[in-house]
């Protein structure tokens, strides 16, 4: 595939993840407005902190090593012993899941039962998601690498709705549930995710379309684990292991505040709900608009540049092509930071005072939301660069 239709697509793989991930944040962003009022804010803070962070962190520490790997020089790929390796995911995520689990039951401080039942089994439900969604992970990988645009769109479309809705129709007529409502919209999440991938490739192995496409899989059986042949790509496994401390640094600066909140208790659950609330409004404009740019063009940037080739080793041609998309995402991610920056300053007391009430808008609520404004321009740099630099880095430059 030539390096301008790569780019084609995944210019429209950004635009349809950038449209999604607003549809999606908008459907939460009314759930939680209507969640705030039905709901404690203890209740909250142990939902949105403790237990998101739990299977944030599971989910993060299985596959974000494995994903960035092999979606690297995908076409030069023997996929059915890519994923092979790809399934080694779900061990990964079986044993911290497990490790997480233990640790959230038995050495941190316990909400106490009488205001929030069922703590232990919503511990055990989000660790349980979290194996359910590494169900598709080799599927999502196959599906990134050979863009596979609408099935990522339909698969979080469904699944993210499907969770909202249970979510508002539970704390609507049981809230008596408590706990269960939040555990049991994750699973359904997650479930439904999962079987979009597989119901798809059920049907899109051995159809015309993919053999047309020359599709690397040829049967439903060669989407699982199979010890005939090779049965690893073990020429990942170094760059595996490269991003692999990479991935544990990360979700440690990324959610580095939840883990002083969760292992330090410096917050009761009250307060980290409400500091969690500010925390997603501040951070929506980088979830739903900068974090799909960056893993579409991660994409884009792996397959047009050789990973660790010199530029005179480069396509030229493409180099420069490499090199106008990258000023161009630079300056529009920039743009829209300034953007929110001089908003932001001015309006964040109103929106916080429209969103939840005198809960957000006083106390600090409207100075965290200002810090965010700044902040939101930093980021908008910082992601577009980290994913064109680990896109082309060698293995020794990521080591260090």
């Amino acid at each position: 595939m030539s390096a301008s239709a790569i780019l084609r697509d995944a210019s429209t793989l950004a635009s349809y993840n950038v449209i999604l991930q607003v549809t999606f944040r908008l459907l939460t962003f009314f759930l939680n407005a209507f969640i705030l009022r039905r709901v404690s804010q203890e209740m909250l803070g142990i939902v949105n902190v403790r237990l998101t962070l739990l299977y944030s962190t599971a989910v993060f520490l299985a596959r974000e090593a494995f994903r960035r790997a092999c979606l690297s020089n995908g076409d030069a790929h023997a996929w059915p012993q890519t994923i092979n390796l790809l399934w080694m995911t779900f061990p990964l995520g079986l044993l911290s899941s497990a490790g997480l689990a233990y640790i959230w039951i038995y050495c941190l401080h316990v909400p106490d039962p009488a205001g929030v039942p069922g703590y232990h089994i919503a511990v055990l439900l989000f660790a349980l998601s979290v194996l359910l969604e590494l169900l598709s992970e080799p599927l999502w990988v196959v599906a990134q690498a050979h863009l596979f645009i609408r099935l990522r769109v339909v698969a979080d479309g469904v699944s993210m709705a499907a969770k909202c809705l249970l979510t508002a129709g539970l704390v609507t007529f049981l809230p008596h549930w408590g706990l269960w409502i939040f555990s049991l919209a994750q699973l359904l999440h997650t479930g439904l995710l999962s079987a979009v991938y597989v119901g798809y490739f059920l049907w899109y192995i051995g159809s015309p379309a993919a053999s047309a496409a020359n599709f690397p899989l040829s049967t439903w059986r060669s989407m699982f684990f199979c010890w005939k042949g090779k049965p690893l790509n073990t020429s990942l496994v170094p760059l595996i292991k490269s991003f692999l401390l990479q991935s544990f640094l990360k979700q440690i600066l990324t959610e580095g505040e939840k883990y002083i909140m969760t292992f330090l208790n410096i917050l009761n659950f009250a307060d980290q709900g409400v500091y969690d609330v500010v925390n997603n409004l501040g951070s929506l404009v980088a979830r739903f608009v900068f974090l799909p740019i960056e893993e579409s063009f991660y994409i884009f940037f792996v397959k047009v540049l050789r990973r660790g080739a010199d530029v005179a080793e480069q396509n030229q041609e493409d180099l420069q092509l490499v090199a106008k998309v990258l000023g161009s995402l630079l300056k529009i991610v920039q743009f829209i930071g300034l953007t929110i920056l001089c908003f932001g300053f001015s309006y964040s007391h109103l929106a916080l005072h429209l969103y939840g009430g005198n809960a957000l808008s006083q106390g600090i609520g409207s100075t965290l939301m200002r810090c965010y404004s700044a902040y939101v321009l930093l980021l908008a740099i910082n992601g577009i660069s980290e994913c064109f630099v680990f896109a082309v880095m060698k293995q020794q430059e990521l080591q260090r």
